[in-house]
């Protein structure tokens, strides 16, 4: 049986669902996206990333097709007609539809299009056992990665960079500092003390994020928001990344270099069961 996904207004089965050729999406990148986890068939996170969308539509000038109570209302809805208990949705908007010209257009209406991926056990990783491994690149991105745009071709570069090194992901370098990794934001752990780089043009602003440093500062944790090296991260305790879709996964390897014991250590794993509790008591 087909999913049924939702297009400017409309639940269709998947192969029903169509875009315009000229969508600029399609033509130009130009548009953002969110994707909102399911646990347990409620979401988790959904004010942070309904906000996201927001600022990120505002950033590029571009019209929000969708009040916040009608989004909430989609999202349980494809939550519902797709039987989703744990998963993804994925929320993408667009400039929408209009010939081919560099300036944005006055009269296009945006492309507002969403779809679940089921993911069963999503909470449950055996992955989060044993860590990942990560290998350091050249963050090549265009400059505002504060906007979450569908510009994602250098990631999947990246992610495949390391797939051929044998790892897991990659975590981008820009003048000598880690930035983030492909689809997530990253951090060390030094004699306690929990260190991610400061907010600002240069990362995503991560909901899952957001959420982790404050439990953590809630917990009692120093955490110290400032740029780090990857040698400084390969003699660090602890290293771990934080997404919407792994929640807190420890990084056991950099360049080759194990980290800590080369295990998963104490505070992500403390971390990624306090995430998971509190954001399952406040999910919607």
């Amino acid at each position: 049986m087909s999913r049924t996904v939702y297009l400017n207004g409309e639940y269709l089965p998947e192969e029903e669902a169509k875009v315009s050729v000229f969508d600029r999406g399609f033509l130009f990148a130009d548009g953002v996206y969110e994707v909102t986890t399911v646990l347990d068939g409620k979401l988790i996170d959904f004010d942070g990333h309904a906000m996201r969308l927001s600022r990120s539509l505002n950033e590029l000038e571009m019209k929000n097709p969708i009040s916040k109570e009608d989004l909430l209302e989609v999202h349980r809805e494809l939550v519902a007609r797709n039987g989703i208990e744990d998963g993804l949705i994925y929320l993408q908007v667009t400039r929408g539809a209009a010939d081919r010209d560099f300036a944005y257009p006055k009269d296009a209406e945006p492309t507002i299009v969403l779809f679940t991926q089921a993911k069963p056990g999503l909470s449950t990783s055996p992955q989060a056992e044993v860590g990942i491994k990560v290998i350091g690149i050249e963050d090549q991105r265009w400059g505002r990665r504060d906007i979450k745009t569908v510009q994602l071709l250098y990631p999947s570069m990246g992610k495949m960079m390391a797939k051929a090194a044998g790892c897991d992901d990659a975590w981008l370098v820009e003048d000598g500092f880690v930035t983030e990794g492909t689809s997530n934001n990253a951090y060390i752990v030094k004699d306690g003390v929990l260190i991610t780089r400061h907010l600002g043009h240069e990362i995503l602003h991560g909901i899952t994020r957001a959420a982790v440093l404050r439990f953590a500062r809630e917990a009692q944790m120093k955490v110290e928001e400032r740029p780090f090296t990857l040698k400084e991260a390969q003699g660090a305790d602890e290293a771990f990344i934080t997404s919407a879709s792994t929640f807190v996964m420890p990084v056991v390897e950099i360049d080759g270099a194990a980290i800590g014991t080369g295990k998963p250590g104490a505070v992500a794993a403390r971390l990624r069961e306090i995430y998971l509790e509190e954001s399952r008591k406040a999910a919607v």
